[in-house]
C-alpha cells in the first residue's frame, strides 16, 4: 500500500473508533513517527496533509530539519537528555517526553535564552514498567504542581506508551488509567498547566486509545510500514 492509502486507513480506524465513543474524528491530533524514515517518504507523507510529525532521536530530527524545516511542525518524542535540549530547542513545537524536573528545568532555561515558551507533555509509565521512561502515576500530582516555576513551559497535558501485550484489549484498563488521571488533573487549577492533549496510541493499540479518550495519537509503521532500525 501507499503512504496515502495507509494514511487513510489510519483515518478511517480513527473515524469509527470515535464513532464507538460519540466522539468527533476532529478532535484527534495525528502525528506520523518518522523514525528511520527517509526525506523523500516524509515529503510524501506531508502531500497527503500530515501536518505533524515526531521523532525519537535527537541527531535524527537535526538532520531532518535541515531538509524539511518549517513544512511540518516538529514533536520530540523519545526520550531526552538534558545535554541534548540545546539542539532542538529552536525546533520543536512540543516535547512529548518530559519525564524529570531536571529536564524541564534545563527546556525552560534554553527557552529563555531564545525568548521561546514551549509546550510540553509530562510522560507517565501507566505500566509501571521498569524498561520505559516516565513518570510513575502516584508522583504526577506533585510533579505537576512544580509547573508554575517554569515561565517558558505551558503543560499541555500527559503522554505515555502503553504496555506491548499480545492482546490489545488487554491495554485498554491502561489507558483508563490515563484518561482518569487526566480528567482529575483537567478539573485542577495550576498556573501553566492546561490539560488539552493526552497522547497515546500508536500503530498496534491507537483505536483502542481513541475509544478510551486520546485525542493525540503517533503512527509510524501504519504509515510508513515495517521499518529495519538495524540500518540506524
Amino acid at each position: 500500500m501507499t503512504i496515502k492509502e495507509n494514511i487513510d486507513t489510519i483515518l478511517e480506524k480513527v473515524n469509527r473508533a470515535c464513532e464507538k465513543s460519540n466522539r468527533s474524528s476532529n478532535e484527534i491530533k495525528l502525528i506520523a513517527v518518522t523514525k528511520t524514515v527517509d526525506i523523500n517518504r516524509i515529503l510524501e507523507a506531508l502531500k497527503c496533509n500530515i501536518k505533524s510529525i515526531g521523532e525519537n532521536k535527537v541527531q535524527e530530527m537535526t538532520e531532518k530539519y535541515r531538509h524539511i524545516g518549517n513544512m511540518a511542525e516538529w514533536h520530540m518524542i523519545g526520550h531526552l537528555q538534558t545535554n541534548k535540549v540545546k539542539h532542538i530547542i529552536d525546533k520543536v513545537s512540543m516535547i512529548q517526553s518530559v519525564d524529570s524536573l531536571k529536564l524541564m528545568n534545563e527546556i525552560n532555561k534554553r527557552c529563555k535564552d531564545i525568548d521561546k515558551v514551549i509546550d510540553i507533555l509530562i510522560e507517565i509509565n501507566i505500566g509501571r514498567e521498569s524498561t520505559k521512561y516516565g513518570i510513575d502515576p502516584s508522583d504526577i500530582l506533585n510533579f505537576i504542581k512544580e509547573a508554575p516555576k517554569y515561565e517558558n513551559i505551558r503543560v499541555k497535558g500527559l503522554m505515555t506508551v502503553a504496555p506491548a501485550l499480545a492482546n490489545k484489549e488487554e491495554v485498554r484498563p491502561y489507558f483508563k488509567e490515563m484518561k482518569k488521571i487526566f480528567d482529575e488533573l483537567k478539573d485542577l487549577s495550576i498556573k501553566n498547566v492546561e490539560m488539552k492533549y493526552l497522547s497515546m496510541g500508536m500503530t498496534g493499540d491507537f483505536e483502542i486509545a481513541v475509544e478510551e479518550g486520546s485525542n493525540m495519537i503517533r503512527i509510524g509503521t501504519g504509515i510508513f510500514g515495517p521499518r529495519d532500525y538495524s540500518k540506524k
